[in-house]
């Protein structure tokens, strides 16, 4: 896989992931303490998620994804994270 397809599947999967944690955030289902709120454990998978994509390259991460995206694909993740925490705690909740 080259570097540019590589750096629009981590834009795609922390958008996904962010939108995935934010719709299950409100319930809080890995218990109540602070590492285990959702969007701590979902940092945490894509931390997970950038070291097997160190180990099966062979490569540090940056020569595939460059910082700059790394920064945004978080941000972009987080974003996602809480609209749709928003979005789940007062259009679905409330009906």
């Amino acid at each position: 896989m080259s570097p540019p397809r590589i750096q629009l599947w981590w834009y795609g999967l922390m958008a996904a992931g962010g939108l995935a944690f934010g719709l299950i955030g409100d319930r809080r289902p890995f218990g109540r303490d602070m590492l285990a709120h959702p969007l701590v454990v979902f940092l945490v998978m894509a931390a997970a998620a950038l070291l097997v994509l160190r180990v099966t390259f062979a490569r540090p991460v940056p020569d595939l994804i460059p910082e700059r995206a790394l920064l945004t694909g978080c941000v972009l993740g987080g974003a996602a994270y809480l609209v749709s925490n928003w979005i789940t705690v007062h259009l679905v909740t409330a009906q």
